[in-house]
């Protein structure tokens, strides 16, 4: 695809902070840096809510059932309505993939369904760890997400073993999801070339913790 400009690319971002030991100060500093950068949205961890810093136009979205998805879909459901009360506008959840790897979609479905009935006015994004994942269990996790009514599919945590995002896995999500869902490729993504790369796969919005050195590289 051509070149972005800096700001065109920002619009994809979520610039993201959620390591554990991060304080108030750290989130205050990633507010500033988000409107300064002119990214689309922060994302926090939800103990981190509400954000008490100026933020403009830019979106708060924190995590739920992170990083592992090893939660009761009631669980998710109660920390992403929490984190709506605090200021959230958008949830990123994470699935349980062993569902997936025991064949059972349905169950996958039905967790992401739960989270969708709590914050019906927020948006929903879906975690699938795709690192993690045959392609056909890709294709069955994206499926579940579209059924349960979810409005993005996420790659990655970026916290699991098997790795981040890959231009392969948005491309298939993409694929699979059509222009019905939004992709988001998160993890790994630490330079302006592989930030391109995965909007020409059909990434719609990107996850990086890195922002300013990925826009750092723009040619335009």
């Amino acid at each position: 695809m051509n070149d972005l400009s800096r700001v065109q690319l920002a619009s994809y971002v979520d610039h993201t902070l959620l390591k554990t030991d991060s304080t108030e100060g750290d989130i205050v500093a990633l507010a500033a840096e988000a409107v300064d950068l002119g990214t689309f949205a922060i994302c926090v961890s939800p103990s981190m809510l509400p954000v008490d810093a100026p933020l403009g136009e830019v979106l708060v979205a924190t995590v739920c059932g992170f990083p592992s998805g090893k939660h009761l879909s009631s669980i998710k459901a109660a920390e992403a309505a929490e984190a709506v009360r605090g200021g959230a506008d958008e949830i990123d959840m994470v699935i349980d993939i062993g569902m997936l790897r025991a064949g059972d979609p349905q169950a996958v479905e039905t967790d992401i369904r739960t989270v969708r009935e709590a914050v019906p006015d927020s948006t929903l994004k879906v975690i699938i760890e795709s690192a993690a994942l045959s392609d056909a269990e890709i294709v069955d996790a994206c499926r579940a997400a579209e059924s349960a009514g979810a409005d993005f599919v996420k790659t990655s945590t970026g916290f699991h073993p098997s790795g981040g995002a890959s231009v392969d896995a948005v491309r298939l999500m993409r694929e699979t999801v059509g222009d019905r869902l939004g992709v988001k490729a998160s993890g790994g993504i630490r330079a302006y070339d592989d930030a391109l790369a995965m909007i020409d796969a059909g990434a719609t919005r990107l996850g990086l913790s890195g922002t300013a050195a990925v826009l750092a590289g723009c040619r335009c």
